[in-house]
């Protein structure tokens, strides 16, 4: 449920910015959205990184988390296959799977995590101001309660940006890889 109402409260606030809905669940933020502007250790290799070290790529940003049971591996998993079907291309894709759990991602999760999906996927682990500045810069909400159950919650936007790491796309889902692979395509011969 809270979920669903933030995924709701970012889409009304991104389509109230933006430049219209490119089709169902797909919003093109050009110009209407900030650039991707980050500073985080990456898990394959624990070095410090930024949008910098991933210009010239086209970069799809996702916040999530190692232990989520549906959302995050079934997003990982659409996004690998979409950026597989574009063959030589997929190369120059690189897609940013920031934890929303730093306290249990540690490098060594994630670096593990991502790498069952993709060589592809870089796990960027931050710290809470980090984490917090990043995620409030694409207005992405997310709350860690830890209590007896320990939850997590986060919004499921998708965030593409061009080489320039300039915003282009917020998606709602992942669900049609073809349309994400065409989404990825255009951006690459943009």
């Amino acid at each position: 449920m809270k979920r669903a109402f933030a995924t709701t409260l970012l889409a009304f606030a991104l389509a109230s910015c933006s430049r219209g809905e490119v089709r169902p669940g797909v919003t093109n933020v050009t110009g209407a959205s900030p650039d991707l502007a980050f500073s985080m250790e990456r898990a394959s290799d624990g070095r410090a990184v930024s949008q910098t070290d991933y210009r010239g790529k086209v970069t799809v940003l996702y916040f999530g988390y190692t232990r989520c049971p549906d959302i995050c591996p079934a997003t990982l998993a659409n996004l690998t296959d979409a950026v597989g079907k574009l063959g030589r291309d997929g190369r120059d894709v690189r897609i940013l799977f920031v934890t929303v759990d730093p306290d249990r991602d540690t490098l060594p999760a994630l670096r593990e995590y991502a790498a069952a999906f993709s060589n592809q996927i870089d796990g960027l682990h931050g710290s809470a101001n980090e984490l917090l500045r990043l995620a409030r810069r694409f207005r992405v909400a997310y709350e860690v309660r830890k209590t007896p159950n320990y939850e997590v919650m986060h919004s499921e936007s998708v965030f593409f940006f061009d080489r320039e790491g300039q915003a282009r796309l917020v998606e709602l889902t992942t669900d049609d890889t073809t349309a994400v692979a065409n989404d990825l395509r255009s951006l690459l011969r943009s």
